[in-house]
């Protein structure tokens, strides 16, 4: 399944090459490698592949990198830091990249920030959420473009401080992005609401959620309110069992990432109501960038995008940035054009900054609600990254020493 992901992907932006006049006239190349769990987690990240194919087509359409093709060798790491590495091996000693992108999982994006390090080669981490890979382990080498856990933490607690709960129980898969979410959330939210206290955790296995128990645990525990971190299929399983049961009758709930149409699709009928989410909108959004991508990305693909649409769109976009920022695409002058780099992204300008490494790109909050038998997002409005970021000093002061 590797090895055909590989293909597929390598033949559709070669075609999406090829299909290009400008990219005819382009001489020689640049390689950029790109590890992402396509085997693992398609939902997101098919959309992701399809941002990115639309963004290496409009840079290769207007003239790569200087004059040169920007080439993006993508592999599969089924969702296995073991695998990642694997394929960041095989991409900067065979493949002859000048640097490495992608990530979906937070202990595989861990684990190639530490490749990063020890390789001395810049990645990007795109998907990734832990704060641990721009602060705690954070390193010269690793940059990273998503929203991260303390920013959605920030804008989810700013909302449910508003709310009268004072008994929270929160439900989170077992591994680094629940774990440090859920750690994040309730130090931001006991700082906005000293009067909350956290009843029942609950911390099944990714992918494997036994979601009755799970429930009747959180159940038992008598809360105001729920904080969710689980995604994908596990949170069809929780949110089908929880309406059986009516656990949520009642009960505010605060839902990460539960507003992006890649796992609020599936609900659809199922949709709770009601919801604080992070998400995208993307049926809603006005300005005039994501306009312009919304058209482009449905005139390529005859499809709408989903978030990873945006994160791989934002990815290929960042990659080109750096590489016309400089022409030295060693991995010391890539390093020293990407702090306070700043993009263009669908949802407006972006810096990388300096001072953490971290991206400020920001998120949608709104509320589910049903439209048409479908899960949606109202009541949204945009919440800059930057206003929800540490300053850069005391953000630098939480990576070690390098």
């Amino acid at each position: 399944m590797k090895k055909l992901i590989g293909v597929t992907l390598g033949a559709t932006f070669a075609a999406l090459l090829l299909a290009s006049g400008a990219a005819k006239a382009l001489e020689g190349e640049i390689k950029v490698g790109e590890i992402n769990s396509y085997s693992a987690l398609p939902a997101f990240t098919e959309p992701y592949r399809k941002g990115m194919e639309l963004a290496l087509k409009e840079i290769n359409d207007a003239g790569g990198i200087k004059g040169k093709k920007l080439v993006i060798i993508s592999k599969d790491d089924g969702g296995k830091p073991a695998d990642a590495l694997t394929a960041a091996n095989e991409l900067v000693s065979r493949d002859g990249v000048v640097m490495i992108s992608g990530g979906f999982l937070s202990n595989v994006g861990l684990a190639l920030a530490d490749f990063a390090k020890q390789k001395q080669v810049v990645y990007i981490a795109t998907e990734p959420l832990t704060d641990a890979i721009v602060w705690s382990k954070g390193n010269d080498y690793t940059f990273r473009l998503r929203t991260s856990n303390y920013m959605q933490a920030a804008m989810l607690a700013e909302e449910a401080a508003k709310l009268p709960a004072k008994r929270w129980a929160t439900i989170a898969p077992n591994y680094e992005f629940g774990q440090s979410f859920v750690a994040v959330f309730k130090d931001l939210l006991k700082k906005k609401r000293p009067d909350v206290e956290f009843v029942a955790e609950q911390w099944p296995p990714l992918n494997k959620i036994d979601a009755g128990p799970v429930l009747q645990a959180i159940d038992a525990a008598k809360p105001d309110a729920i904080l969710n971190a689980t995604f994908a299929g596990d949170l069809v399983k929780l949110v089908r069992e929880g309406n059986t049961r009516g656990i949520f009758k009642d009960r505010a709930v605060v839902s990460y990432l539960t507003g992006e149409p890649e796992y609020l699709d599936p609900l659809k009928t199922e949709t709770p109501e009601g919801w604080i989410v992070t998400g995208y909108p993307w049926y809603g959004i006005k300005t005039a960038e994501h306009q312009a991508f919304l058209d482009a990305y449905q005139q390529l693909h005859k499809d709408y995008p989903r978030l990873g649409s945006i994160v791989g769109y934002s990815t290929v976009k960042s990659i080109a940035a750096v590489l016309k920022a400089t022409d030295d695409h060693t991995t010391d002058g890539i390093v020293k054009a990407m702090k306070n780099l700043k993009v263009s992204t669908p949802f407006g300008d972006i810096v990388y900054r300096a001072g953490d490494h971290q991206s400020t790109l920001g998120a949608y909050i709104g509320t589910t609600a049903q439209q048409d038998g479908k899960g949606v997002m109202v009541n949204f409005t945009f919440k800059p990254g930057a206003d929800y970021l540490p300053p850069e000093a005391e953000a630098a002061k939480l990576r070690p020493a390098n």
